[in-house]
């Protein structure tokens, strides 16, 4: 019989499947009226204390300097970067296609370990996925080729490529320098310095003179503060600390699909034979790139011993 924490942590991946699929939608409804970097900004800036304060209260450890430090790199590169540079493409790209992109993670990831890792961690099964993303991708923009004549599209797409890096990039990072405080206060030292920082710039530039209010932007916000950051790096980090890691990661083959659906059912955003096979390709490639990185992390730690 599965024991109730079990059930509760199927249940907490169940959500992150949907809840992270459902968020690339809400962005794309919020920076129809609202300034990219304030929407994205602001809900980091709120989110962080508030879960500060409910882990204080809980009687986690307060972060110390190295914590605090290692946590605001961590920050200003997934949320600071990868997200905000998400929020800032969604402006000009369809939410589906963001999602699709945003799964190409564990390609750059690949790439990007290997400076931090000692021999080569490449293996058939990596190569082999790798060539299939790269694949996936080409005939994604292959088959939208008028659109690099559209400038929009095309800066659309670079903050999606800077996204992608940088989540990367803070993704190798974080594994090479945890931190020793709980994952969800670092999350909330993440949030708090990333938050602050992107809200300063987008005062700073003066986005918050352009601001547009409507009940859709309004409840895309509160959706991602609550949902999207709260309730969803919750069920994150408890899914993690009860399943095997290598199962919870499963979510990033399901956010897509959910995206996709979402984009075409609320916005009308197209769905075609070249998405349902780019989509076939890149996440068959994501799986064996995981695969095979287990593979070599597993041979490596072998040679170790």
């Amino acid at each position: 019989m599965i024991s109730d924490t079990k059930t509760r942590a199927y249940l907490a991946w169940a959500a992150i499947c949907l809840i992270w699929g459902t968020t690339y939608l809400a962005i794309r409804i919020g920076v129809e009226d609202l300034p990219p970097l304030l929407f994205a900004g602001f809900r980091w800036f709120l989110a962080g204390p508030i879960l500060f304060l409910f882990l204080i209260k809980k009687g986690c450890r307060l972060p110390g300097w190295q914590d605090i430090k290692r946590s605001a790199v961590v920050g200003i590169l997934l949320l600071g970067f990868g997200n905000g540079f998400v929020v800032f493409s969604e402006q000009w790209i369809p939410s589906g296609l963001a999602a699709l992109l945003i799964t190409t993670v564990p390609f750059w990831i690949v790439g990007i370990e290997s400076f931090y890792v000692r021999g080569s961690n490449l293996n058939m099964k990596i190569i082999i996925g790798l060539l299939a993303g790269m694949s996936g991708v080409t005939l994604i923009f292959g088959s939208n080729i008028i659109s690099i004549f559209d400038p929009h599209y095309i800066k659309g797409v670079a903050g999606l490529f800077v996204a992608v890096t940088s989540w990367s990039v803070g993704t190798v990072y974080s594994k090479y320098n945890a931190t020793e405080v709980h994952p969800l206060m670092s999350a909330a030292v993440q949030m708090t310095i990333a938050g602050t920082l992107m809200t300063s710039v987008s005062l700073i530039i003066g986005e918050h003179k352009n601001l547009t209010f409507t009940p859709e932007s309004v409840a895309a916000f509160f959706y991602l503060l609550i949902v999207g950051s709260l309730i969803g790096y919750g069920s994150y980090i408890y899914a993690i600390e009860h399943l095997p890691v290598s199962f919870v990661s499963t979510y990033a083959y399901i956010n897509p699909v959910i995206a996709i659906f979402l984009g075409w059912l609320v916005l009308d955003e197209v769905i075609n034979l070249e998405l349902f096979l780019s989509s076939a390709i890149i996440l068959s490639g994501v799986y064996l790139v995981k695969r095979g990185s287990v593979e070599a992390r597993t041979k490596l730690s072998r040679t170790d011993r």
